[in-house]
């Protein structure tokens, strides 16, 4: 049986290039849309930055985290840029970006 945390990675990795993720969006493909925080701390923690690519998931709001775990906030925007994602400040707009 996968754990919460294996099922969180997964579904992470399963992103496309170029487009990105919110916590809650995560929430709901694990079946419930309140797990939103628990999807937060388990990316917090992520053990393998190249491996599960945890910078392609933003807030409700597309903005970026702050405390990015690989490199803050500059660490995101640089490998979302490296992907062609346009950010505007510390947002990006889900209507273009955001994983359907």
């Amino acid at each position: 049986m996968i754990n919460i945390k294996e099922s969180v990675y997964q579904i992470v990795k399963e992103i496309p290039y170029g487009k990105v993720a919110t916590y809650s969006q995560i929430a709901e493909k694990l079946g419930n849309k309140n797990l939103c925080r628990v999807v937060g701390n388990i990316l917090h923690n992520n053990p393998n930055g190249e491996e599960i690519p945890c910078y392609k998931v933003v807030n409700s709001q597309g903005r970026l985290s702050y405390n990015f775990a690989f490199g803050g906030i500059e660490g995101q925007r640089a490998k979302l840029q490296q992907e062609n994602i346009i950010i505007n400040g510390d947002k990006i707009d889900l209507n273009i970006y955001k994983w359907q």
